[in-house]
């Protein structure tokens, strides 16, 4: 994962019952992490959706990393092995489905779309006062608009010895700047051979791969208040227009655009207690 922010957190997962007492299908609640937070490995005996406002989470399943922003929630299996971090302030949300009363199977970790419809409603059914009949109502409705989001953000981690120190030195620092070249002489392979082995274990080349860890970093500061010009300095790009076109490639807008669609896309939302191609 990334390097450990200082004053962060880490947490056990929270226990759960075996399955959601009948006739309840979700169990859905929220909190609000004051510093930032991170969750052991762990897995649950029911499925699980995450989201959050106000800042990101960081998932970390099996050799792939999710960063989950604003207006997109992801879907973790049940009995999946996961950790997770917050950053602090975010509103972070949980809901937990039983896998036996769920109509539909997402059998691997999946990016949802946080529509404000859905997010009302398991904001609604986090509720204790709610009658069998007004909880069956909203997850009934729960079950027909929740979907898989049309972009699965997750970046896959090479698993492959000879080129794994080159992706743990920039999970530790993406600003790192070494290029191609510089790391094949400090690893006493040709750049040929790196080249070929990011591909064959990610699908992408080096330049690519370091551009979408970057692009994750870059969710997470940004939402945690930080401006371009310095996101773009941390990240070591030259200058911040370098760092807007590389997050357009990867994200398909610009951080500006990126924000401002999940902070529109979410007025009105209120939780129960506060009211690629190669470079």
């Amino acid at each position: 994962m990334w390097r450990r922010e200082e004053g962060t957190e880490v947490r056990r997962a929270v226990a759960l019952p075996e399955q959601a007492p009948a006739p309840f299908v979700i169990l859905s609640e929220f909190q609000v992490p004051r510093v930032p937070t991170e969750w052991a490995p762990h897995s649950h005996p029911l499925h699980e959706l995450v989201w959050v406002r106000g800042g990101t989470l960081t998932s970390r399943v099996e050799d792939r990393i999710f960063t989950v922003s604003e207006g997109h929630g992801l879907w973790m299996p049940a009995g999946m092995v996961h950790g997770g971090r917050a950053t602090a302030g975010a509103e972070f949300y949980d809901a937990f489905f039983a896998p036996d009363r769920t109509p539909f199977v997402f059998g691997e970790p999946t990016a949802i779309t946080m529509t404000p419809l859905l997010e009302s409603l398991l904001v609604h059914l986090s509720r204790t006062d709610l009658d069998a009949a007004a909880r069956a109502r909203a997850e009934s409705v729960v079950f027909d608009v929740l979907q898989q989001s049309e972009r699965q953000f997750a970046l896959h981690l090479p698993g492959d010895p000879r080129i794994d120190a080159i992706a743990e030195a920039l999970l530790d620092d993406p600003g790192d700047c070494r290029s191609l070249k510089e790391w094949a002489r400090e690893l006493g392979i040709s750049d040929r051979t790196i080249t070929r082995a990011f591909r064959h274990a990610t699908g992408l080349s080096f330049a690519q791969w370091r551009q979408m860890l970057r692009a994750h970093r870059a969710l997470t500061l940004l939402s945690g208040g930080w401006d371009v010009t310095t996101v773009s300095e941390a990240l070591g790009y030259a200058q911040p227009s370098s760092f807007i076109a590389a997050f357009r490639r990867v994200m398909g807008t610009t951080p500006g655009a990126f924000f401002g669609a999940a902070d529109g896309a979410h007025e009105g939302v209120r939780n129960p207690v506060s009211g690629v191609p190669d470079s």
